[in-house]
């Protein structure tokens, strides 16, 4: 039951009560002797994990919050999906969000 209520817990990694880093890697630090991983989201630890940031470079997404500028929405990454932006050149509506003149 702990391992639920700690998996649910929103408290951001490295603040009072929820020290960097994971349990894991904190351990691997100790057996190790390697310095303590830092907290996530700074610069020696991106957000988000290592298959959530390889999914991220891959789809051009932002699951793991390392890429905002790869946010739906941005300048690089328009409203919808490539399927809705064709769907929508195609039709001349606006199921995507990204043509927002068309209706």
């Amino acid at each position: 039951m702990l391992t639920t209520l700690a998996a649910c817990d929103s408290t951001r990694d490295g603040t009072r009560g929820n020290p960097p880093s994971t349990a894991t890697q904190r351990a691997y630090d100790r057996a190790t002797g390697s310095p303590a991983t830092p907290a996530d989201g700074t610069r020696g630890n991106p957000s988000g994990t290592a298959a959530e940031r390889a999914l991220d470079r891959a789809a051009g997404t932002d699951t793991s919050g390392a890429y905002p500028s790869q946010r739906d929405g941005t300048r690089g990454n328009p409203p919808g999906t490539a399927a809705e932006r064709a769907y929508d050149r195609a039709t001349g509506s606006n199921t995507s969000g990204a043509n927002p003149a068309r209706r």
